[in-house]
């Protein structure tokens, strides 16, 4: 009998590690795809909420006018009375389209990015050093920037041109294509992979290290949902305000075609803004309304992440 059970032992023992290794993998999976509906939730839900100020923003980006708030109010304005209300949202389905997938693929990956620099530098189940945050939030942005560009250039011309110039996101392909090459869906892109890597990675390291003073301060793991929205809204003045100049060059870059200009480099578009503006009011051009508009996106979006995450955990416990 002392035999059988010896022989048994090896068995049983293979048998739970067999049983250990497929709960880890479903608990991995299951993570995965909490952490990407919860992403592309936050990122659809803090998009529309602030549409009509960034269409308004990248129409003078992309233009010469002068930017002030009041000219911006007339915009808005002159708009909603020559096309009605809700083609201030115009170019607001192209951008679900993209940020979508951007903010999955963003929030995604950012968890991802956490657990692998943490298994690989010792810091599994604690939170990252700050330069580990950083190099997170920028790995991150850049995944994601990577594999949803052509549908940010889309949403941009969708935004600068009349709605009898592309019926639908799929005629801008299609137009693009034709006209101007595939190359074009790629134009922009440098600026872009240079604007996303400060930009992501600022914004994930200052929510991160707001949420983890705050949790040492206040002796609350989870802080309350006001405080993610201005953990939040803090962590997008940062990250927009250091990355705003390429944001303008990668929207010149992508709406040359249709406003008659040829930028062809980073820095030659950037000489002719500076030469035709100024470097203050042509790279910083609807900064002031980003200031208003960034911090109210960005805090709604880390702030719906974040519960919805706890409430999937929740829900998958029940």
């Amino acid at each position: 009998m002392g035999v059988q059970q010896q022989q048994r032992a090896p068995i049983i023992q293979e048998g739970e590690q067999c049983r250990s290794s497929q709960s880890e993998g479903l608990k991995q999976t299951h993570s995965v795809i909490n952490s990407l509906f919860s992403g592309a939730l936050a990122g659809a839900v803090a998009k529309t909420a602030v549409a009509p100020l960034d269409r308004t923003k990248i129409i003078f980006q992309v233009s010469s006018a002068r930017f002030s708030a009041k000219e911006a109010y007339k915009l808005i304005y002159r708009t909603y009375l020559k096309d009605g209300f809700l083609s201030l949202w115009r170019g607001n389905s192209a951008t679900m389209v993209r940020v979508i997938p951007y903010a999955a693929i963003q929030f995604c990956a950012h968890e991802q990015y956490k657990q692998l620099l943490g298994a690989t530098y010792g810091f599994q189940h604690k939170a990252l050093p700050p330069f580990w945050r950083l190099v997170a939030g920028s790995l991150a942005g850049t995944t994601a920037a990577m594999l949803t560009y052509p549908l940010d250039m889309v949403r941009a011309r969708m935004a600068v041109t009349p709605k009898e110039m592309y019926s639908n996101i799929l005629h801008v392909f299609v137009r693009i294509s034709r006209e101007e090459g595939l190359k074009t869906l790629y134009r922009g892109f440098a600026p872009t992979i240079l604007g996303v890597v400060p930009y992501a990675g600022l914004s994930f390291f200052t929510y991160e290290t707001l949420k983890k003073v705050h949790a040492e301060q206040s002796g609350r793991s989870q802080p309350y949902s006001y405080e993610r929205l201005a953990f939040g809204a803090c962590a997008g003045l940062i990250g927009q305000s250091a990355s705003y100049p390429l944001d303008v060059v990668r929207r010149r870059m992508q709406t040359a075609g249709v406003t008659g200009h040829t930028y062809g480099t980073i820095l030659g578009t950037m000489r002719e803004i500076v030469s035709e503006e100024g470097a203050i009011r042509g790279l910083y051009k609807g900064l002031s309304m980003n200031w208003v508009k960034g911090p109210i996106a960005v805090g709604i979006s880390f702030t719906t992440f974040d519960l919805t995450q706890i409430m999937l955990r929740k829900l998958h416990q029940m």
